[in-house]
């Protein structure tokens, strides 16, 4: 039948009861003198193998070749990756920061401007452009963003595409 009292067992991953991976307990024994400690346990392994580290990158990462022969190079500076017309270098990852910057400029002035405006109309639509321009200005923001982020997901997942391409 079955045990009444059946032993204690830790949930999968977790130490046995009793153990303490950063040393021993409450009311646990010394070593004897003279005889060396227990070597720790060995650190839990994914059943996936170990962690995968960042890839670094490094020269022969930055330069691709697609099925075409055609060399694409993500540390080209942004003139010569504007002027390849054949489309081998992504101008998008080099401008966004910047796009970014002179979106955020461009809300910070608009937002001045129409307060300005506002308070030369009268005092309450000044006041309500002050206090909900700061509102429009975030929510403008984050849809840029979410287009820029969008943007550079579409050119990571294209670098992706030709890196994993046989090489024909």
């Amino acid at each position: 039948m079955s045990d009444q009292n059946p032993p204690e067992q830790g949930s999968f991953g977790s130490p046995p009861p009793g153990s303490d991976p950063l040393g021993p307990g409450p009311g646990a024994t010394p070593p004897a003198a003279g005889s060396t400690p227990p070597p720790p346990p060995p650190a839990p392994v994914s059943p996936s193998g170990p962690p995968m580290q960042p890839a670094q990158p490094s020269a022969a990462s930055s330069a691709v070749s697609s099925g075409a022969g055609a060399i694409i190079d993500s540390s080209s500076g942004f003139l010569p990756a504007l002027f390849d017309f054949s489309f081998n270098s992504f101008v998008t990852p080099k401008i966004v920061r910047f796009v970014y910057v002179l979106a955020t400029i461009w809300a910070v002035v608009m937002y001045v401007i129409v307060v300005i405006t506002s308070f030369t109309q009268s005092v309450s639509s000044g006041l309500i452009a002050l206090v909900f321009g700061p509102l429009v200005a975030i929510i403008w923001l984050a849809v840029v963003r979410i287009g820029l982020e969008f943007g550079i997901s579409v050119v990571r997942m294209s670098e992706d595409v030709h890196k994993r391409l046989p090489q024909a």
